[in-house]
Order: structure tokens, then C-alpha cells, then sequence
């Protein structure tokens, strides 16, 4: 269901913690979404659709999208550690593509040894089409899915 603005603290703690293995992963607790205030994601409720997964009564995972052109651009899918693997991300990135039904493709990027999140958006349909090296620990891969491919 869409988040509001009542649940950007609980969506920022969230981010945090799933953001944490990422930080670790790359060893950067610098990365951005570390780094994201309240005030920068009530912005992002405003001008992106920002969707929450409740599970047991707790936001269980988000996800933000907006639509530039003919292209979704999805970012920030994340899930809470202890509910991983339940198909909560999948069902994430399912609900975006309803929402934004009419777009011709579908954009999002993760960290090059972020395998679980590869795993997910392969898994999906995303298929990688550029990387690009950021520094030495990092390289950024950009996958797309088509309404080709749905």
C-alpha cells in the first residue's frame, strides 16, 4: 500500500537497517541512504510513489518509483532483514509495474556484489544493460526491464 507521511520515520529506520548490510558489503557507512534525513524522504513522499509492505504490523519493506519520460525509475527497494526471502520485494516491485502500467521500461541499479538484490531483480525480469565503476569498491549496475519483457 502507498506510505504516508505517518510512516517515514518507521521507513527511515527500515532503510537504515537494510542499508546496513550494504554499507558493510562495500564497506561505506557513508552511502546515501545512510545519510537520508527525514525532511529528504517526506520530500521524496511528495514527489515519488513510495510504497510500504506491512507484515505482523510492522512496515516489512519499501519501495520508491516515479515515472521521467516512458521510464519508471525504481529505487530504495528494501526489506527488513528478518523477513527476507518471503517474497515481500518481489511483491514490491510487482505492485510499482501495476501502478506504472503504461510505461515502456522499468529502471533500477544496485552494487555490483549485491548478489541477493542481482538475484531478486534477474529473478524479476531486469536484466543488466550498463555498469559503471564509481571507485575501486564499487561498481554500479543499471538493469531495465521492458514492457517487452512482462
Amino acid at each position: 500500500m502507498r506510505a504516508e507521511e505517518t510512516d517515514v520515520e518507521d521507513i527511515l529506520q527500515l532503510q537504515c537497517e537494510a542499508f546496513m548490510v550494504e554499507a558493510t558489503l562495500y564497506n561505506d557507512n557513508n552511502i546515501q541512504p545512510l545519510r537520508q534525513t527525514i525532511d529528504e524522504l517526506k520530500l521524496d513522499l511528495c514527489k515519488q510513489t513510495v510504497l510500504k509492505g506491512i507484515v505482523e504490523g510492522i512496515i516489512a519493506g519499501s519501495v520508491r518509483a516515479y515515472v521521467s519520460g516512458d521510464t519508471c525509475y525504481i529505487g530504495r527497494l528494501v526489506v527488513h532483514p528478518h523477513f527476507q526471502n518471503r517474497g515481500i520485494g518481489t511483491r514490491l516491485l510487482n505492485e510499482v509495474e501495476q501502478i506504472f502500467i503504461g510505461c515502456m521500461r522499468y529502471e533500477l541499479f544496485t552494487g555490483h556484489k549485491s548478489e541477493k538484490n542481482l538475484y531478486l531483480y534477474n529473478k524479476n525480469g531486469y536484466k543488466i544493460f550498463k555498469s559503471q565503476v564509481i571507485n575501486e569498491n564499487l561498481t554500479m549496475m543499471y538493469l531495465e526491464k521492458t514492457s517487452n519483457d512482462m
